[in-house]
C-alpha cells in the first residue's frame, strides 16, 4: 500500500480519496485525513487526503472521480461482514423497477456498487485499490490504525519526509 500510494504520487496522482460504502466508517476516514495531512503535508510534498461516502456522494463527486481530471487514485475501504445484516423487504405494487433487490441484504448491494463504480472510475483513468476488513471489531480496527500509521510512516520517508515532526 504504501509502496503503491507513493508510486502513484510520482506520476502525478496527488490526491487519494478513501471511499466507502458503509457508513460506520465515516470516523475512522476523518482520522486517516488527519494521519496524512499531518504526517506527510510537509515540504511542499504529500499526498493529499480527501474521503467519500458511497453510495450517497456517488452522483457528485463520483462524476468528477470518473471524469474530472487526472490527479486523483482511489482507496477502497471495505468490511466483508457487518455487525448486522439487513434484508430489504418486498414492496407491494412497487413501480420503481428496483423489485429484483427484494430479500437482498444492504451489503450485497453495496458490494455491487463498489465492483460496479471500481470498474467506472479504472475506466476513466483512476487507478485504485482495496483494504478488506473482515469485520468491524475492535480486533480489526485495531490492526487497520496501525497498518495505516506504519504505511503512512513509509509512504512519508520514501517521499524524504519526516513523518513524526510537525514544523507547521
Amino acid at each position: 500500500y504504501a509502496v503503491n500510494r507513493h508510486l502513484l504520487f510520482r506520476k502525478g496522482k496527488a490526491i487519494e480519496l478513501m471511499a466507502t460504502f458503509n457508513h460506520s466508517l465515516e470516523y475512522i476516514l476523518e482520522w486517516w485525513k488527519q494521519l496524512v495531512g499531518e504526517s506527510e503535508g510537509k515540504k511542499g510534498k504529500g499526498i493529499f487526503p480527501a474521503s467519500v461516502q458511497y453510495t450517497g456522494d456517488l452522483h457528485s463527486l463520483g462524476q468528477w472521480v470518473q471524469e474530472g481530471k487526472r490527479n486523483v487514485f482511489e482507496t477502497f475501504l471495505l468490511i466483508r461482514k457487518s455487525n448486522q445484516s439487513i434484508e430489504i423487504p418486498r414492496v407491494i405494487n412497487a413501480k420503481d423497477g428496483l423489485d429484483y433487490l427484494e430479500g437482498k441484504s444492504l451489503d450485497f448491494v453495496n458490494d455491487k456498487a463498489y465492483k460496479g463504480s471500481a470498474a467506472a472510475h479504472l475506466e476513466g483513468g483512476v487507478p485504485s485499490m482495496a483494504i478488506t476488513l473482515k469485520e468491524r471489531s475492535a480486533y480489526s480496527l485495531g490492526q487497520l490504525f496501525y497498518f495505516f500509521e506504519r504505511a503512512v510512516a513509509m509512504t512519508a520517508y520514501l517521499s524524504d519526509l519526516n513523518p513524526f515532526d510537525q514544523p507547521g
